[in-house]
């Protein structure tokens, strides 16, 4: 069964055009949709499939702590190895999504780190996500190493250091090792 890791932004609280369109694509295939508690994209997602009383979803949260599920869909608990809401508590929640979804489409605002985190888990994990740039209201493909490579290659230098320092804390650069710089080398 396919699943779809939706997430993205917290400053992306609208969806467009383009957006529902993709979540209309989902659901007419009937694919499980994986989506977050935050408020930004998450809950703007959790609004639109609740409008469309769409039912095969799952909201994922970290340690009990739901900050939205609107459409009361079954909620998935993920423990942290930290109670500091920071972060860490919260990825934790990302990281499982990650895992069990089949491929991921996140929303980006263009400064989130903490969602090009998931696309770069998802590409660690060898998935394909589909990224929409919101400021750019544009789709792209990540597929392979070369293509995160590429997607990476066109951010602000800044996010890139940010996003590379936060990854070297996380538990997906330590089982991906072998290919950890070279998902951070310009292509």
């Amino acid at each position: 069964m396919t699943k779809v890791f939706v997430g993205g932004s917290r400053e992306v609280s609208r969806l467009d055009a383009q957006i529902r369109q993709r979540l209309e694509n989902i659901i007419s295939m009937n694919f499980s949709i994986l989506v977050g508690d935050a408020n930004g994209a998450d809950k703007a997602v959790q609004l639109y499939l609740h409008s469309t009383n769409y039912q095969n979803v799952e909201v994922f949260c970290t340690e009990g702590a739901c900050r939205n599920n609107i459409g009361n869909w079954v909620l998935r608990s993920v423990p942290a190895e930290t109670r500091e809401r920071n972060a860490e508590f919260y990825s934790a929640k990302d990281r499982v999504m990650a895992e069990e979804a089949t491929i991921g489409l996140m929303l980006w605002g263009g400064k989130s780190i903490g969602t090009l985190m998931n696309v770069y888990r998802l590409t660690t994990l060898r998935k394909k996500t589909v990224v929409y740039v919101v400021p750019d209201k544009t789709f792209i493909d990540v597929r392979s190493d070369d293509d995160w490579r590429s997607f990476l290659a066109h951010r602000d230098a800044n996010v890139r250091e940010k996003l590379k320092k936060r990854a070297s804390l996380e538990g997906t650069v330590r089982r991906t090792a072998d290919r950890q710089q070279s998902l951070f080398d310009a292509s």
